[in-house]
């Protein structure tokens, strides 16, 4: 990981237009995360009033066969570091980088996403653990496998998820081994079993390593919308064609849902739950597209999370290695010294908001003094 400053004179001009909406897609996402790390959305589950309640619902993962807001979360983030490639692609090219070159820089990037995947279920484990559950880990699977193909077409690249998809589905359906046959029920499922075997133990997590095959697609379908994006089309056809294909992944996977073919499970990122959260992806990129690169005027208020999007690498490993715990420490004592006014969920929210802002302004001043952590 380098550290770097964004220079106009040491990397040539910008040779494709910057798309902010991209930059605020990532950062709103990544924002979201950082509340997360701060334990508040936990919070808020206690509060009696119910669209509070609802609210945090929706903030927190669905138990198993369904779908809240937070299952989309994840989705966003491997989409949009999709739809990225064309653009960092493209502008290397026009530098001079030769296709050996960038592709020594995507394996190597892999790697790094990978390792850091790992560092952050083993830095407070006793033991070496593989897993390959959180986003970054997840990322470098899907981000080599998007790069690799993101110069064939589209019908090629559609049909490769198509195909994944299907493959996966019926690997589940299909597993021969007794007691982990059952395609859709919690721990007795091919994603348990291949944790079981990559980990070496029988006590697992709910969630699957084997989700890395699978939400491929969602990193393919960013590499697609951004190939469009960057394309020669009329801001018109672009809006239509991310409209067009955002609900056509939604109508094929409630369908999948609905009609009792494949359940929504994102612990286990059933073909349903990848086409739904595929849709909503390319539709949330359309809202941020339509917000900040034609409708404009928001620019002032996009920098709150474009801020964040700029570093967001560098944020979740702060947060996720133990940043976001250590500085609630920080401000226990503050706000503990209150509690007798204030009572104790009303400290802990406090304390949540006030982790949430320091960690957003790190972002923040890294931003204005264009210190930009890359990998």
């Amino acid at each position: 990981m380098t550290a770097s400053v964004k220079n106009e004179q040491k990397q040539g001009p910008v040779v494709v237009e910057r798309v902010s909406s991209i930059d605020f897609f990532r950062g709103l996402t990544m924002f979201l995360l950082i509340g997360e790390s701060t334990r508040l959305y936990s919070c808020l589950l206690n509060f009696d009033n119910g669209s509070v309640h609802f609210m945090a619902t929706q903030l927190s993962h669905h138990e198993w066969h369904g779908l809240h807001f937070w299952d989309l979360i994840q989705p966003f983030f491997m989409f949009i570091v999709g739809v990225a490639i064309p653009f960092s692609v493209h502008n290397r090219k026009k530098r001079g980088d030769s296709d050996g070159k960038l592709l020594k820089h995507a394996v190597k990037r892999s790697l790094i996403l990978l390792a850091l995947g790992l560092i952050v279920y083993n830095i407070a484990s006793d033991r070496i653990v593989f897993r390959l559950q959180n986003v970054l880990a997840q990322l470098s699977v899907t981000y080599i496998v998007a790069f690799l193909i993101q110069r064939k077409n589209f019908s090629f690249q559609v049909a490769f998820t198509v195909v994944i998809l299907l493959l996966t589905d019926l690997a589940y359906r299909l597993f021969p081994v007794e007691g982990f046959n059952h395609p859709w029920e919690a721990f007795h499922n091919l994603g348990t079993w291949v944790n079981m075997k990559i980990e070496g133990s029988e006590q697992t997590s709910i969630w699957a390593s084997l989700n890395a095959i699978p939400t491929i697609a969602h990193t393919v379908w960013g590499v697609l919308c951004g190939k469009l994006l960057i394309s020669k089309k009329s801001t018109a056809q672009k809006i239509k064609i991310m409209i067009m294909a955002g609900v056509a992944c939604l109508a094929a996977g409630y369908f999948l849902d609905l009609s009792g073919i494949t359940p929504i499970i994102k612990k286990i990122a059933t073909s349903s739950f990848v086409f739904v959260s595929g849709g909503w992806s390319i539709l949330a990129l359309c809202f941020s597209y339509c917000l900040i690169d034609v409708k404009k005027g928001f620019e002032k208020g996009a920098k709150i999370f474009i801020a964040v999007g700029m570093n967001c690498i560098f944020i979740y490993m702060v947060f996720e290695c133990g940043g976001a715990n250590f500085l609630s420490d920080v401000f226990m004592p503050i706000f503990s010294s209150l509690l007798f006014w204030i009572g104790e969920l009303t400290s802990k929210i406090l304390i949540g908001i006030s982790v949430w802002a320091v960690l957003w302004y790190v972002c923040y001043w890294m931003f204005k003094k264009k210190i930009f952590i890359k990998i």
